[in-house]
């Protein structure tokens, strides 16, 4: 099961395991919180989860060091 839950975390941006690891929370705790929250919201949390995938991609991308202008 934990190669599994690794697997889709890797596919699925790492929101979870990021949100998890940055509030103290357990990944899983966090994944299940928002599968509820989907759940009786009618799926608005996944735009949350969305945003906050996109704010991860630029971070990430903010803070890859590049040498010079062709390294892209």
């Amino acid at each position: 099961m934990k190669k599994i839950t690794d697997y889709i975390e890797k596919q699925s941006f790492g929101v979870c395991n990021a949100l998890g690891n940055r509030l103290g929370f357990s990944s899983g705790s966090v994944r299940l919180s928002f599968v509820y929250a989907s759940f009786f919201t009618f799926g608005s949390p996944l735009v949350l989860y969305f945003a906050l995938a996109f704010w991860m991609n630029v971070r990430r991308a903010m803070r890859q060091q590049r040498s010079t202008v062709w390294d892209l």
